[in-house]
């Protein structure tokens, strides 16, 4: 292959000679092994992001934060002073920490560059003949890019297919009307990108049509990517919480300032050293200031993210899972979220006669095999026009499952899908079907219209006996075909066939067919009408001669996508926490109301459309939503408008989409939520989540988890603070009682490192409690200490300083040497009790289970490990001005500790 070049003019040359020029084939694609090598060559697909965090500059926010300059600036006055062991515990303790702090931002860092691997769009391409699905990651040059509209496109080339297709490239050009692109080589020399309309551009959307597209660069070799090489200025998002967290930081920063001049000054005038004032004096200082607050948020986000991963939702901004906790209302589509999305055809109805496949046929298997053919679907001649009819007006197709190669699966949209396979296991392959009509044009489905028209050439050899009957008047050069919702096709069809015969459309036929029609929807199935004409051209915009308009009406296929099992649960759980589940769908109105009540969502028998929808205004459309809950015939420009609506009543709203139409409602919605599965690469781009499964059930998972995740930080809080207050209070409570100061400096910052450190971790990924689906919404503006957080904060404080005090008080006054030590080691083991029986909110401990969280017990116990090394390893002492202490006195610090843990007991116990 020669080096593909964006010098190279391609939209000069033909599709032969790009083919030619890339080593590649418009119809087959690349080989398998060839893809791999350049994949090798050329890299992966992929814009060079550089606004994520080096190592570097990690390790240089480490050490220019606040706490590491003061502990800097303390060791370097300590060496002055001659102090060496202090100056050598203090870097210590200054490696320890930025050590840490390096280690768990690095994991984020990392943990964030997955997830946003993760989100990289599928693409289908066509290799060794065959259709398949891959990462956009993966696309290389000479690879046949296949498009439909909301595809965004994976990377530039030259146009080989162009099927009424048109392309926004606004991005790129400015230009807000889509270009409608050609195949042709174009002459011109150095035409802007705009005019070069038989190219195609990374990053710009396909909004109509189809087409193929023979890849010319990848990467950062794109047009795209040259402006990227110019705007490499990513920022980190921070999340609400964060920016709440770091004014408290600023704050208590202050506030420890004025700690050090009360705490020296008290040393001063009690006549205490100089040095060691101004060193305890720093430490405290320290210990005041949460520095690991943003940190650990950042952290608990980023875990919590990967959690939801592992439940299929994939958490595209990091505020989201914090927004998660608040949701109200979950509006979701039907199919595929709250179904399975794999749709069968039930029941074919055509005039005078209706076939129930699911009491006809066993197997509705979504895979077929060309040696079954189901014997049922031709025993009434007008049945296998239906289905020829589906087969052909058709975008879906037929793969070798590479498993299994004697059973073919369907590749496409799931309800075109079941038409297809429908026709399969009545012996109409497809690509058989496509033979003897070849397709010549196309009318593509749109959410307006709610039709599709193929346009077929009719061969002038002879035809099968099956298909005489479409020529009972006369033989033209084309067929169309026509498929879509049944009130629509009544609209533009003029006749009927009713047993080999056309008639007029007249009441009797209109009615009968709208009684069936209702008769299947009421049963929860989507049903769809088909209908033909022959034709004399295959104009598609012909105003004299509009190619929907006097059709034949042939029959009905109605299709059953049950409910996912384990929706029914989701929504039970969802009602319970408070939270509001809302159906919004396309399909119709029975059909909806069918589901909404099998899975518990409808709250009365009203069903509102988005005929009616269009006509309310804001106040009405607010009442509205109020009290019905299933939306019907709603195309997702009406999305706006619902969300709007709720919002306004102040809900905090979930919109579920997957086409390009939904972007704008899942932009405003409070959380948007893709589909990962059938979702447009311009919904995933729009959205906030991106659920892999499609499934309703992974939404309130979420909302589990987004809940779990801020309680979680609260908590950590509420033990930092609070840990950090009784450390303070210790220190300034002991001169009032005549006693000297009960910690050295280093022994204060050991205490916040250790405790503030693994335990303080391990909080964050403590599992969801009991009630926490049991209970309405948080605020989404609720202060993060509110529902008494700062009373609990000094609660902890204040007992733990009393619990210490009385240990060290004591024993001071018995005259024991080790009283130091003993109030160093309570307070480290008080923190300990503290964060055990924090893990809950109100309930109790044991009521969750005491070793639910074994990442909690393992910190604990090394937590006390170290505490033991500190008091009893020889060389350690010296450092810590530690002693080692006796049995008894180990025994009472224990003492303490369970204190501590049942006074919260206590406190949650009260509460409850």
């Amino acid at each position: 292959m020669s080096n593909p070049s964006n010098e190279t003019e391609w939209y000069q040359q033909s599709v032969e000679e790009t083919a030619r020029l890339l080593d590649t084939s418009p119809h087959d694609g690349l080989s398998e092994a060839e893809a791999a090598r350049r994949l090798q060559q050329y890299g992966f697909n992929e814009l060079i992001d550089r606004g994520g965090k080096s190592p570097w500059k990690i390790l240089l926010e480490q050490l220019t934060g606040i706490m590491t300059v003061v502990l800097v600036i303390a060791g370097v006055i300590s060496f002055i002073l001659g102090d060496k062991e202090d100056a050598i515990a203090i870097l210590a303790i200054i490696v320890l920490n930025t050590a840490l702090g390096f280690s768990q931002e690095y994991r984020a860092e990392k943990a964030m560059a997955a997830l946003k691997k993760m989100s990289a769009p599928l693409v289908k391409v066509r290799r060794e003949g065959h259709t398949r699905e891959i990462s956009s990651r993966e696309v290389v040059p000479g690879d046949v890019v296949l498009l439909e509209a909301g595809n965004l496109i994976p990377a530039d080339g030259r146009l080989a297919e162009a099927v009424n297709l048109r392309i926004q490239e606004a991005v790129l050009t400015g230009e807000s009307e889509p270009v409608e692109k050609i195949t042709a080589p174009i002459a011109k020399e150095h035409p802007p990108l705009g005019d070069q309309r038989n190219r195609a551009f990374m990053g710009t959307l396909v909004t109509y049509g189809r087409g193929a597209l023979i890849v010319t660069a990848t990467g950062m070799r794109t047009e795209l990517g040259k402006i990227a090489e110019m705007l490499q200025t990513v920022g980190q998002e921070k999340t609400p919480m964060q920016k709440r967290l770091e004014q408290l930081a600023r704050t208590l920063a202050l506030a420890a300032l004025g700690i050090v001049v009360i705490v020296f000054g008290l040393g001063i005038l009690r006549g205490e050293d100089i040095r060691l004032m101004f060193l305890t004096a720093v430490s405290m200082a320290v210990a005041a200031i949460p520095e690991g607050l943003p940190t650990v948020v950042t952290i608990g986000l980023a875990l919590g993210a990967q959690s939801m991963l592992k439940r299929n939702a994939l958490i595209r901004k990091l505020p989201a899972v914090e927004t998660l906790g608040s949701v109200t209302t979950i509006c979701s589509d039907k199919t595929g979220t709250l179904t399975e999305n794999r749709m069968t055809v039930t029941v074919l109805d055509v005039a005078n006669y209706e076939l129930d496949l699911k009491e006809q046929m066993q197997n509705f298997s979504p895979r077929v095999r060309r040696d079954q053919v189901e014997p049922v679907l031709r025993e009434n001649g007008a049945i296998p026009l239906v289905l020829t009819a589906g087969a052909l007006c058709n975008d879906a197709v037929l793969e070798a499952d590479p498993r299994r190669p004697d059973e073919y699966t369907s590749v496409g949209d799931p309800t075109e899908g079941a038409l297809v396979i429908a026709a399969a296991r009545a012996g109409l392959w497809k690509e058989e079907l496509e033979q003897i009509f070849p397709r010549a044009a196309e009318l593509p489905f749109d959410s307006e219209r709610k039709r599709m028209t193929t346009v077929h050439r009719v061969p002038q050899s002879a035809l099968p006996d099956l298909y005489a009957g479409f020529f009972a008047e006369g033989r033209e050069p084309y067929i169309a075909f026509t498929k879509g919702s049944v009130d629509g096709m009544l609209e533009v069809s003029t006749a009927v066939w009713v047993e080999g015969k056309i008639v007029p459309m007249d009441d009797h036929w209109r009615e009968r067919i709208r009684q069936s029609n209702d008769k299947l929807a009421r049963g929860g199935m989507r049903v769809l009408g088909m209908a033909y004409r022959l034709r004399s051209s295959d104009a598609v915009n012909a105003a004299d001669d509009p190619l929907e308009s006097g059709l034949i009406f042939l029959g009905m296929a109605a299709m059953m996508d049950p409910a996912r099992p384990e929706v029914f649960d989701a929504v039970q759980t969802a009602k319970q926490a408070g939270i509001r589940p809302i159906m919004i769908t396309g399909d119709h109105p029975l059909t909806a109301l069918a589901i909404a009540r099998e899975l518990g969502i409808a709250a009365s028998e009203r069903v509102i459309t988005g005929a009616e929808l269009a006509r309310m205004d804001v106040p009405a459309l607010a009442q509205a939503v109020k009290e019905v809950s299933v939306f019907a015939r709603v195309s997702p420009e009406h999305k706006l408008k619902i969300v709007e609506a709720l919002q306004s009543n102040g809900e905090i709203v979930a919109m579920t989409g997957d086409g390009v139409n939904d972007a704008p409602a899942l932009k405003k919605a409070d959380i948007g939520v893709a589909m990962g599965i059938t979702g447009t690469d311009v919904s995933k781009e729009a959205a906030d989540m991106v659920l892999l499964d499609d499934n309703f059930a992974t939404i309130v998972a979420a909302v589990e988890e987004g809940r779990r995740i801020y309680e979680n930080i609260r908590k950590f809080i509420r033990y930092t603070l609070g840990s950090n207050l009784g450390e303070i209070l210790v220190v300034l409570g002991a001169p009032f009682l005549g006693m000297p100061i009960p910690l050295t400096p280093l022994q204060i910052l050991w205490v916040n490192l250790v405790t503030d450190g693994l335990p303080g971790l391990a909080l964050t990924v403590e599992q969801a409690e009991r009630g926490t689906m049991r209970r309405p919404p948080h605020p989404p503006r609720e202060n993060v200490f509110a529902r008494g957080l700062w009373g609990n904060i000094f609660y902890a404080g204040f007992m733990m300083t009393v619990l210490t005090l009385i240990v060290a008080y004591s024993a001071w006054s018995m005259g024991l040497e080790a009283w130091r030590t003993m109030a160093f080691t309570t307070l480290t083991l008080a923190q300990m009790g503290n964060a055990l029986a924090l893990r809950t909110g109100s309930e109790s401990v044991f009521r969750e289970g005491f070793f639910k969280n074994r990442a909690m017990i393992g910190a604990v116990l090394l937590t006390f490990v170290l505490q033991l090394a500190v008091v009893y390893v020889p060389f350690l002492q010296p450092f810590f001005a530690t002693q080692a202490l006796t049995a008894a006195e180990l025994g009472v610090c224990l003492l303490a500790n369970a204190a501590m843990f049942g006074l919260v007991e206590l406190e949650k116990r009260l509460r409850r």
